[in-house]
């Protein structure tokens, strides 16, 4: 097939790999949230406020430090925000209660129960196959793109081949990346 190798440049392989690499990154995002023995400051992440019209999360409210393993300071910079940063916190998935000391707000991380270990876990799992579906999704994406293009006649049989291949193949590189990821994470909820 004459001047496909120019042609094939429709089929942006980066691409696919981009979005593969941004599913993984919202996975570790997201499980920096899940809360383990310690104490961590992106556990916050997920806490919204609804203040001055909007929902804002805490570290635009406030500066978020820990000064021990277990323990979580927050200094609130508006002495009008406290009240409604501590019902934000109460109403979360936290399970932590909140102690308030003039504009500092701390959170003291217990330990850990078998039975929110297990609930971890199944949260972990969850947030671990939503991002393998994503990123199968991405290979289906990729490929219905490379069937048009063999369709059209814009890359060739051995082209497409190779194609397929190089996408599975970074399919089956991230879902190994998951899984490292989530067995991480199992291990510091596990650990007591």
């Amino acid at each position: 097939m004459k001047g496909s190798k120019t042609m094939s440049t429709n089929f942006d392989e980066k691409n696919y790999s981009s979005k593969m690499d941004k599913s993984i990154q919202s996975l570790k995002k997201d499980i920096s949230t899940l809360r383990t023995g310690r104490a961590n400051t992106n556990m916050l992440n997920t806490v919204k406020v609804d203040v001055y019209g909007q929902l804002m999360p805490v570290n635009q409210l406030a500066t978020i430090s820990v000064p021990e393993a277990r323990l979580i300071s927050i200094q609130v910079w508006d002495k009008g925000n406290i009240n409604l940063i501590e019902s934000a916190i109460q109403k979360s998935e936290l399970g932590i209660n909140p102690q308030t000391e003039g504009q500092i707000i701390r959170l003291r991380i217990p330990d850990l129960t078998e039975e929110r270990r297990k609930d971890l876990i199944k949260v972990l799992k969850n947030m671990g196959e939503k991002c393998r579906v994503a990123v199968r999704n991405i290979r289906r994406e990729a490929n219905e793109e490379l069937k048009k293009n063999l369709k059209e006649k814009v890359i060739s049989e051995d082209e497409n081949n190779n194609f397929e291949k190089n996408i599975q193949k970074l399919t089956d590189q991230n879902i190994e990346n998951i899984e490292k990821i989530l067995s991480q994470k199992e291990k510091e909820i596990l650990q007591i």
